[in-house]
């Protein structure tokens, strides 16, 4: 059972090198290639299975293996004593294959399988655990997805006005093609489905019951990037009116994440609002035209986050399945190896210069200050990356520096199988940021802004780790700052209510609604004064009619007898 691990760990890592391999060659040659299949010809129909390979598939690929690999060795402990490893293995490899799928596609049709693939093998990893926690965020999870599903099925249909799937051919000449348009749009709903952008966020932070091995691959490089990437694809489509309010929505989605992770407890819950945030960063770049930087951030953003939710789990698997923060403490202590890698991965996703989240995010906002659009977006951006330092912050006092909260008798050791898949992701988060940077733009970027501007970065991530710093801070004769503002708290929690729109206001509601329609207007004065009144008097009608029917010899007599009598009086 131990060495399937070991085999699909292996085969990943050298499929990841391969593939690296050929996309530095292809970026070189600025080479690509699409392979077409001839599946199986009917008639005049002909359905071909299409496959682009170009430097950013290739890329891309050999990350999500090289993720794959690590957190497929780290499950051989983690998974430890799991009767079902085997099928776990199984599913996780099932959902590398889908997520491949979607990658080298430039055909919507071969797209919708691996993105189908990829919602119903989440929806069956989020439910491994088997409980009712795990059985609510799965429906959540697999339903909110199928929402993009039926947009993608639409726009394959409409794309039939063009005779073929490829949509890789018409993005540029059809870019103010009212059908592409309206293509575009149901791509983009499809990958805010997927991403968890406002207003489908909800299903991100439950799809947290999952094993913590599949919430470090579904957070890094599979599902949520994977509308990420679709965009990427289509961006040269998009008309900009559609930017300006998907950048408006992707850049409200970067706050409201950031905000909620500042008050959430749950360890995991706040690494997965991280992930939210850093999709709206992703996506806000993008909208402003810079889909580039968009893949870089895209890929140093992968490498950190695997490696954020691998300590998590070690953390977790240590403290006896216990999630919440308030309960850790001191660490440092205790798992030394684990505090340093969750130390480094987070710095890079806050931003400290010279990790790999340094080299994309430092980048992202100096070009978004090179090129002003309004004060809004630029607050925003600097804001939320403020957030993100506070939170992370935030973080290091509960679980590394404060007093240890949990059990007096306690044995925490790190399993030295998972720090080995932890130690094979933490070289390429300190360096993989610069030799990405150094491999993806020909010339160097070179900004030059005025020397506020330059280190706004840097003053924002000081000012939010001091923010953080303050907000977490307790003691006895101390009391917490959520705790004095309660209601906005839970406000903000809540991801602005969210979780609640998504699962009580699309269930609880409609069935209310339904049973005050049923007793006020069904069973009330419209059936009073309609149907039921239409009948009571059709049914006095019909007695009437009856009673007629059954006393027609006696009528018949009465009516000859008056007959007669009125025949008499005339006659005299």
């Amino acid at each position: 059972m131990m060495c399937i691990c070991l085999i699909y760990s292996v085969f990943f890592l050298i499929l990841s090198i391969t593939l690296f391999m050929f996309s530095l060659n292809f970026m070189i040659l600025d080479y690509s290639i699409i392979y077409e299949f001839d599946i199986l010809n009917l008639n005049s129909c002909s359905i071909i299975m299409t496959i682009l390979l170009d430097w950013m598939s290739l890329l891309f690929m050999s990350f999500v293996l090289f993720i794959s690999s690590m957190v497929i060795y780290y499950s051989k402990e983690y998974m430890l004593g799991d009767l079902n490893l085997n099928r776990f293995i199984m599913l996780v490899c099932m959902f590398v294959f889908s997520m491949m799928l979607l990658i080298i596609s430039p055909n919507l049709i071969s797209i919708l399988l691996g993105w189908d693939g990829l919602g119903l093998v989440s929806y069956c990893l989020v439910i491994y655990y088997q409980n009712i926690k795990s059985y609510n965020a799965g429906m959540l999870t697999a339903l909110t997805n199928r929402l993009g599903d039926v947009a993608l099925l639409i726009s394959i249909s409409w794309m039939m006005n063009y005779g073929s799937w490829n949509y890789i051919f018409y993005l540029n000449f059809m870019k103010n093609d009212y059908n592409m348009m309206l293509i575009s749009t149901l791509v983009v709903f499809a990958a805010f489905t997927k991403s968890a952008q406002i207003p489908f966020s909800s299903w991100l932070p439950a799809a947290m019951a999952a094993p913590t091995p599949v919430s470090s691959l579904v957070h890094s490089s599979t599902l949520v990037t994977a509308g990420v990437y679709l965009l990427i694809r289509f961006n040269f489509v998009f008309s900009s009116n559609i930017m300006y309010l998907m950048l408006f929505i992707s850049s409200m989605t970067m706050f409201m994440a950031g905000m909620s992770a500042n008050l959430e407890f749950d360890l995991k819950k706040i690494i997965a609002l991280s992930t939210l945030s850093q999709l709206g960063l992703m996506m806000s770049i993008l909208f402003l035209g810079e889909y580039k930087l968009a893949f870089f951030h895209l890929l140093t953003h992968a490498l950190f986050k695997a490696l954020l939710f691998m300590c998590a789990g070690m953390i977790i698997h240590n403290l006896n399945n216990c999630q919440d923060i308030r309960y850790m403490g001191n660490l440092v202590k205790f798992m030394p190896m684990t505090c340093s890698f969750f130390n480094i991965s987070n710095l890079s996703l806050c931003g400290i210069p010279f990790l790999s989240g340094f080299y994309s995010k430092d980048l992202i906002l100096e070009v978004l200050s090179m090129n002003y659009l309004n004060l809004y977006i630029y607050i925003i951006f600097f804001v939320s990356t403020g957030l993100t330092t506070c939170y992370t912050i935030r973080l290091f006092y509960y679980s590394l520096f404060s007093e240890f909260n949990y059990l007096s008798l306690n044995s925490l050791m790190e399993g030295r199988i998972m720090l080995k898949g932890m130690s094979g992701l933490i070289l390429m988060v300190i360096f993989g940021g610069s030799m990405l940077m150094w491999l993806m733009f020909p010339t160097p970027y070179f900004i030059c802004l005025p020397f506020y501007m330059k280190i706004m970065a840097l003053i924002s991530i000081m000012i939010g780790g001091w923010i953080g710093y303050n907000l977490s801070i307790f003691n006895l004769n101390y009391k917490l700052k959520s705790v004095i503002f309660y209601k906005l708290s839970l406000f903000l929690v809540s991801m602005w209510n969210m979780p609640f729109i998504s699962t009580f206001g699309v269930n609880f509601y409609p069935i209310y609604m339904g049973n005050m329609y049923y007793k006020m207007v069904d069973q009330g004065w419209s059936e009073f004064l309609g149907s039921q009144n239409i009948y009571i008097n059709l049914k006095k009608l019909s007695l009437f009619s009856q009673f007629i029917f059954f006393n027609n010899l006696k009528l018949f007599l009465i009516l000859l007898v008056m007959w007669m009598i009125i025949l008499m009086l005339n006659l005299f």
